[in-house]
Formats: C-alpha cells, structure tokens, sequence
C-alpha cells in the first residue's frame, strides 16, 4: 500500500509539472510568433522587463568588470550604460538571434505549444527555463506573472547571443 500511494505522489508531482510546462509553453509560443513577426506590442507583453532588464545589466557589469584596463572606468561609467544598454537589448529584433538559435528563423513555422513544452525545464523556485537542447542548458527563463501569463524574465545564453541590429 505504501508503494502503491508512493508512486501515486510521484504521478501526481509529474502531471503538475507537465501542465505547467504546457501553460508556459503556450505563452513561449505566443512570444516567439512576436518575435518572429517583429511584433512589439506583444513581445512586451510576454516580457518582465523589469526583471529582464536588470539581469541583463547585472551580467553586462560583470563582464565589464572582468577587463582590469577597463575596470575603474568601467566601474564609473557602466552602471548607467548598462542600464542603456539592458533597454536596448529587450526589443523582438535583438531576441530573433535566440530564436534563430533555437532554429526558428524567420521563415520557420513555429511549432506547436506541446513541441515547445519538451524543451521547458520546471526549477524548483516555479519558474521554467527554455534549454538550448534537449538536457541542455538553461537559456531563456520564465516566470508566472500576476495576469496570467508565463513572461520572459531572465536570459542565461552568452551576451553574445544579443545583437542590435546596425
């Protein structure tokens, strides 16, 4: 009998992660049609910008940091570029090079939420991280915000990653 209300935990845990990937994936579904179609309005509103804004700016000043010719101007100078440049980085036409790097380019049909949801990672703080490949690394993360939505809250690929276009 122990066994038996054991594995009916163990169920009951995985049907709830599942159907919080699923939930989520609908919304990362729906934030990448934005970004594919360079749709700002709807970008923003599957983003906490807030929160993207300022771990973006957090990693810029710690790469800042990390050049010693650099680092006292750095340490003058890059907090508020950093706050620039976090602003300018969260727009649909910066993030396109994360979704080309997760293959969906501009004409690439985005697939359905339950594709995208194999690619989700539950963390054990609530939210879900979108991996490179399947066990990969986290890259985009999402958290579950007041309204409803799974918003685009934080971003673990390399800087890099993030282009302005010129």
């Amino acid at each position: 009998m122990r066994a038996l209300l054991t594995v009916l935990a163990v169920l009951a845990l995985s049907a709830c992660a599942t159907v919080q990937k699923l939930d989520a994936a609908n919304d990362v579904h729906a934030l990448l049609i934005a970004i594919r179609d360079d749709d700002r309005a709807t970008f923003d509103s599957y983003v906490d910008r807030r929160a993207l804004k300022g771990e973006i700016s957090d990693r810029l000043m710690v790469e800042a940091g990390k050049d010693r010719k650099l680092s006292g101007v750095a340490a003058i100078l890059a907090p508020g570029l950093a706050e620039l440049a976090g602003e300018a980085l969260i727009r649909p036409d910066v993030f396109r090079a994360v979704a080309d790097y997760y293959g969906y380019g501009a004409d690439t049909r985005i697939p359905p939420a339950i594709y995208i949801s194999k690619m989700l990672r539950p963390l054990p703080d609530g939210r879900v991280c979108a991996v490179g490949k399947k066990g990969g690394d986290c890259i985009l993360v999402f958290t579950h915000a007041a309204d409803g939505r799974w918003k685009l809250s934080g971003f673990d690929g390399a800087l890099s990653m993030l282009r302005l276009k010129t």
